[in-house]
């Protein structure tokens, strides 16, 4: 493989709502550039991008693939990453690790609601960044309108470079603003490019449109405004230099039109990113520790980051990074900082989609993977052990959707529990815990067609299927005031009986205090030495309650009396004497159940506030305040975990997709008396059907 110097690389992320063309674009790059030979299509399962088998039957892409092709000198590695929200963890991944990004739009959609979250991703890490308005062959397609929604949403500096030549079945080329040229296409963009005046009834347009550039490059800097206020003009390359200022400083975003199905303007998108995206030479990378910035110097000590972990069945983990000082090489013994261990790197790849080719070395500014790494994971830092450096880890979101899952067959569990820890190191947005309170296995993602594409991955790799439920509510018992009761223990069997007495007295505790145990004997009337056995008898009761079965929590308990025999009293009888009193006192104590209430924070468009709200309320949610956030609302509410069920799913429908919402364990409230009761009998029943 070529060796690319720093200045000679371009790193891109193309990110977009569903269905804008971003596979096709990748594929209409890769084949322009002749780095496959021919176009693939998503209809028939052979793109060289979304090559997974859930790719090809859904047709949708699931996980970002990188794929590089060589234009005029220059390397470009593409990250093509999923439109569907579900999928978010590998859109934020290959953000992390690009110098700009390309937010594709379509011709006859304008900004969707993808376009607006991938524009915060973008935003949040001040990536340079252009748009490419796809599908210009589309029936209701229009570029004006959609230049001037994209201006709408994100200010005017969203500046047009290439402009269509025609629009819908009429759309055969482009005209590059910026030199003054136009192309028509033939053959659907698979046969001849030809260069053609400017068609006159355009020739306004592009003067306008030129006319702005210039005012915009002439801004970056004092000569360069010199330069035009004499001239009125500037050579094509000053102004390229200062449109390249702005769109380094994320102030200018350039936007050029595609048709990537027919593979019309694929060159012109690679000229606009070589002519306006940043190399890894012009920017620095945030690293944690007393080197804040990290420059791309591809002599300096080796610097890398694991930002994705893909796993083939004849491969293993390949592990894909991106270089960021030094040069990696085949062999070569490298340092993990986050498990402060070493390992030697095996065979590394240049990535092309679904294909990859072998490489001695990766050098500074690129991406690339490598197989056979024992300990190291996403996230994980190489670097050379004399010259530590750590990079931040990628800020995945928190999951929004929780089942609980269990396998169709008994024998299944291992295999289910192997899968599950597989699959988790590879997508750090899906989870999975354990709970033994409720005895389910819970498993949490981004959305139902996430766990939808989970669950595939285990019955396709481990051969296991598995049924998705309802999660247990992990409901608590309590008391609300104070009672007493004896719990006497007396059996005869032959030969030395059982025989332990007690009194114990329990109050309510304030919500979170949990257990408190009081010894209040006076004058030996339980032994001292049956007293822990009491406690023992006390605490076991109260992990299986009372009323329904859930924990008993915030009682104190005092053991005041009792009686004893000296000779069958023992541990185990006081112990069951302890469960017996408490169990009895709780019944006059007027027991309640506590659910557990969620902090939860939605964040939505003013539209659609209404419905957000009244539908919190509906699921019994409080809501505790309100803010702006740009051109979404932020909802603060507390709402009953129960209530939470797929309420991802509901909130994408109510919103129209904008809405998003985090959550997080606030407290333990009581159970409004008529759902308590439900829930009684319901953990009734259920006991009744266990037992029979």
């Amino acid at each position: 493989m070529k060796e690319y110097s720093p200045d000679k690389i371009r790193n891109i992320a193309l990110v977009a709502h569903q269905d804008t063309g971003k596979t096709t674009l990748g594929e209409a790059l890769l084949f322009s550039t002749g780095a496959i030979s021919r176009m693939g299509r998503i209809a028939d399962g052979n793109t060289a991008l979304d090559s997974s088998p859930d790719e090809i039957a859904r047709q949708i892409t699931i996980q970002a693939a990188l794929a590089f092709c060589e234009f005029k000198g220059y390397k470009i590695n593409v990250l093509d990453t999923p439109g569907y929200e579900d999928f978010v963890g590998e859109v934020i991944c290959s953000l992390d690790v690009v110098e700009g990004a390309v937010i594709v739009v379509r011709a006859d959609g304008g900004v969707e609601v993808g376009t607006e979250k991938v524009w915060t991703y973008v935003r949040e890490r001040n990536l340079p960044s252009a748009f490419c308005i796809n599908k210009m062959d589309k029936e209701h397609a229009s570029f004006k309108t959609t230049v001037e929604q994209l201006r709408s949403f994100f200010g005017p500096k969203v500046l047009p470079v290439i402009i269509p030549i025609g629009e819908g079945e009429s759309f055969k080329g482009v005209v590059d603003v910026i030199r003054g040229k136009a192309y028509e296409y033939s053959g659907d963009g698979l046969g001849k490019v030809t260069e053609v005046a400017v068609p006159a009834d355009m020739k306004d347009a592009v003067a306008e449109w030129r006319h702005e550039l210039l005012e915009t490059a002439a801004e970056s800097s004092e000569s360069l405004m010199e330069k035009y206020l004499e001239t009125e003009t500037l050579p094509d390359d000053e102004l390229i230099k200062g449109l390249a200022a702005g769109v380094h400083g994320g102030e200018v975003y350039p936007v050029f039109c595609t048709c990537a199905e027919k593979n019309i303007g694929a060159e012109h998108f690679l000229q606009t990113v070589v002519d306006f995206m940043p190399s890894p030479a012009q920017r620095s990378i945030a690293a944690m520790g007393p080197q804040e910035e990290v420059p791309c110097d591809p002599k300096g000590p080796i610097a890398a980051f694991v930002f994705k972990n893909m796993s083939e069945s004849h491969v293993g983990d390949m592990l894909f990074l991106r270089v960021y000082r030094g040069q990696l090489s085949n062999g070569k013994d490298v340092y993990n900082v986050n498990k402060q261990t070493g390992e030697r790197l095996g065979q590394m790849y240049c990535i092309q989609g679904k294909t990859r080719k072998e490489t001695e070395a990766l050098g500074a500014g690129d991406l690339g993977a490598v197989v056979k790494l024992k300990n190291t994971k996403i996230g994980d830092s190489l670097c050379d052990k004399s010259k530590q450096l750590k990079f931040r880890p990628t800020d995945f979101p928190k999951p929004s959707i929780f089942s609980a899952i269990e396998g169709q067959a008994k024998a299944d569990e291992e295999k289910i529990g192997t899968g599950l820890n597989r699959l988790v190191e590879e997508d750090p947005t899906f989870s999975v815990q354990v709970d033994p309170e409720i005895r389910q296995t819970l498993i949490s993602g981004q959305g139902e067609l996430h766990l939808d594409v989970i669950t595939g991955k285990l019955k396709r790799r481990f051969g296991v299927e598995v049924i998705l439920s309802k999660p247990r509510i992990p409901y608590r018992e309590t008391i609300k005031k104070s009672a007493e009761a004896q719990g006497k223990y007396k059996k005869q069997s032959g030969g030395r009986g059982q025989y332990g007495d007690v009194w114990v007295k329990i109050e309510p505790l304030p919500r979170g205090a949990q257990f408190e145990f009081v010894d209040g004997i006076v004058g030996g009337v339980v032994p001292g030495k049956f007293i822990p056995a009491v406690e023992k008898g006390i605490i076991g009761a109260m992990k299986e309650g009372v009323v329904a079965g859930y924990p008993l929590v915030d009682v104190k308990a005092t053991l005041y009396d009792g009686t004893y025999h000296t000779v069958d009293s023992s541990e185990q009888a006081f112990k069951v004497a302890g469960s017996m009193a408490i169990k009895k006192a709780v019944l006059s104590a007027a027991p309640v159940l506590l659910e557990p209430i969620v902090n939860v924070e939605v964040k939505v468009p003013e539209e659609f506030m209404g419905d957000v709200m009244g539908d919190l309320s509906s699921r019994r949610g409080k809501i505790q305040g309100m803010e702006p956030s740009g051109r979404f609302n932020i909802v603060r509410c507390q709402v009953p975990l129960a209530e939470l069920y797929r309420y991802s799913t509901h909130l994408r429908s109510i919103s129209q997709g904008r809405g998003t919402h985090k959550r997080e364990f606030s407290h333990y409230e009581e159970v409004p008396h008529e759902i308590a009761q439900k829930i009684i009998e319901e953990a009734k029943k259920e006991k009744e059907e266990k037992n029979q």
